[in-house]
């Protein structure tokens, strides 16, 4: 039998039933290393006897054994195949909600015939409602081989609902179940599950997600600050229903006020910025601030030196060609990129980082979309009115016009729902330091949702409320990614394993001085480049000499 890795969690022998302890074995090539007792003679029946043996109230369980060399991770036709797992599928607290339609809280959990002693639970996003196949990594993490195929012990949940539709905020409990409280019964019914499958409980505990599960993430932090010992949030949606919400539909109204329109005087949203107009800005941006890394090279490391860009200077002085922008292009840009305001000029979210990666469908299909019509598919519309008008909104308003929304009295609407599911009120998280927790923040500059700027604000809040960045940096550090849109894609090196960085600080004591990231070969603007990640507030630094698509060639450096 192959030894696991070197660094598989020490076994807890004295935790283990007798009966788990003829299984131990020692591995023929690894020096002595322990395997760990988690195998079975019959690692199918143990599977089939969780829906029976599990000690879980209010829940129902079906299993499924997925035998080694059967499947690979998300069903791919290449690739290593995953070990031998057990599939569990559960609904806790099934009910039928005021609105008459069923809820529960759903999960899928993967056991691992060898667990390698560690716990995954990856976030969700958007409206939630589905089950993320547990043999895929986090949404933040795409560097990282599949845990489940590590063997890690894997779950997901719905969140309480099931639709990616946000029609459930007519039901207060499904409402509840969202915003926190069926993160805290998923990650309680795993480690349940776990014990009964293995005979102890995980010797590490770890969420990964981004976006909503960024933010699922930050609950745990504050509500639930002893369930895990490492916490990655990737683009935090911490304001999310009291800022970035506003911030959208602030967005669309400036974008769409100067789209064109069609023959019945309809606005085309997509329109308001063709592709060659956010080229040009990019451009733009990358010449005013491209070289304070010390090279130019088409990513702008040092985020800080792109605050001062204008989009000023190119605005037309004649008629609109394709070389500049109209002074309404321009007045567009300067106002979203500034951040919403009430007329009082109160900012009611931060505004936007400029960064080249504005220019990259994945900022297209937030802001503007695609559609050739007047019916707009941009996910400002789509998903965010979605959430704003079901959940967001105390009581749900399913009649409201986004391009009517009042920056004077609609955030007082948010209210309510923000003092339960937003997470960027805590700049503290006392408890979770003290338990000896870590947490990782990994931003995009171009995430067109969650602005980069509202993590490192809240970033420096915390940092103020615990010693400085220096002493914050003990259990909680940032990462910006230039060029990267939301949760990944942009000219951007946006691959990296975060997970394994976790590991290594958590379990090794070794904090991230960088993060390895690199652009995958499909990256149209800069295939297999290499750069470090830096934390926060340092930036990948050219070093004088070296190529610049190579990693070896930058330094972290804050100035």
């Amino acid at each position: 039998m192959p030894s696991l890795p070197l660094d598989t969690p020490t076994v807890h022998r004295a935790a283990l039933p007798a009966a788990m302890l003829l299984p131990l074995l020692l591995s023929a090539c690894g020096g002595g290393n322990a395997v760990l007792a988690t195998e079975s003679a019959n690692p199918a029946a143990a599977c089939a006897a969780l829906s029976t043996n599990a000690q879980l109230s209010s829940t129902t369980l079906s299993t499924s054994y997925v035998p080694p060399g059967t499947r690979r991770p998300g069903g791919a036709a290449t690739g290593d195949f995953l070990p031998g797992h057990c599939v569990v599928t559960g609904a806790i607290n099934p009910r039928v909600g005021v609105d008459g339609k069923n809820y529960a809280i759903g999960f899928q959990l993967s056991l691992p015939d060898r667990w390698n002693g560690r716990f995954l639970f990856i976030g969700g996003g958007g409206n939630d409602g589905i089950l993320r196949d547990t043999s895929l990594s986090s949404s933040i993490s795409g560097g990282t081989p599949s845990p489940l195929g590590q063997g890690f012990a894997v779950v997901s949940t719905d969140a309480g609902h099931t639709g990616t539709s946000a029609s459930f905020g007519a039901d207060p409990q499904a409402r509840i179940d969202h915003a926190y409280n069926a993160y805290d019964k998923t990650a309680v019914a795993s480690k349940s599950l776990i014990s009964t499958r293995y005979g102890r409980k995980p010797d590490y505990s770890y969420f990964s997600g981004c976006s909503g599960g960024g933010r699922q993430g930050m609950m745990f932090s504050q509500r639930f600050p002893d369930y895990f010992d490492g916490i990655t949030a990737g683009a935090p949606a911490m304001r999310v229903s009291s800022g970035a919400t506003v911030a959208a539909m602030w967005n669309t109204i400036q974008f769409n006020t100067i789209a064109p329109q069609d023959a019945t005087g309809n606005r085309i949203l997509s329109k308001a910025f063709s592709s060659t107009d956010l080229k040009l800005v990019a451009n733009a941006v990358n010449a005013s601030c491209d070289a304070a890394d010390g090279v130019v090279d088409g990513l702008a490391q040092n985020v800080n030196a792109c605050k001062a860009f204008d989009p000023s200077v190119l605005q037309c002085s004649g008629g609109k060609t394709d070389s500049c922008l109209s002074s309404a292009q321009v007045g567009a840009l300067k106002s979203v990129f500034a951040g919403p305001r009430n007329s009082a000029g109160k900012a009611l979210y931060t505004g936007q980082p400029w960064d080249a990666g504005l220019a990259a469908p994945g900022w297209r299909s937030w802001t503007l979309g695609n559609s050739t019509t007047a019916t707009p598919d941009a996910r400002y519309i789509t998903l965010m009115v979605d959430a704003l008008v079901n959940e967001f909104f105390t009581p749900p308003d399913l009649s409201f016009n986004p391009l009517a929304f009042n920056f004077d009295t609609d955030p007082a609407r948010m209210a309510a729902y923000s003092a339960i599911y937003d997470t960027y009120a805590d700049d503290k998280l006392a408890a979770y330091k003290q338990r000896g927790g870590k947490l990782l923040f990994i931003h995009g500059m171009s995430d067109p949702i969650f602005s980069a700027f509202d993590t490192g604000d809240y970033y420096e809040r915390l940092s103020a409320n615990n010693g400085g960045v220096a002493a914050t940096q003990n259990f909680a550090r940032t990462f910006l990614v230039p060029g990267m849109n939301h949760c990944s894609g942009g000219p951007a090196t946006d691959n990296f394993d975060s997970i394994q960085t976790m590991v290594d600080w958590v379990e090794k004591g070794v904090a991230p001085q960088s993060i390895a990231a690199k652009a995958l070969p499909t990256n149209t603007d800069f295939p297999n480049r290499t750069r470090p990640l830096c934390p926060y507030p340092q930036f990948a630094k050219y070093k004088g000499s070296g190529s610049v698509e190579d990693a070896s060639s930058f330094v972290c450096s804050a100035s």
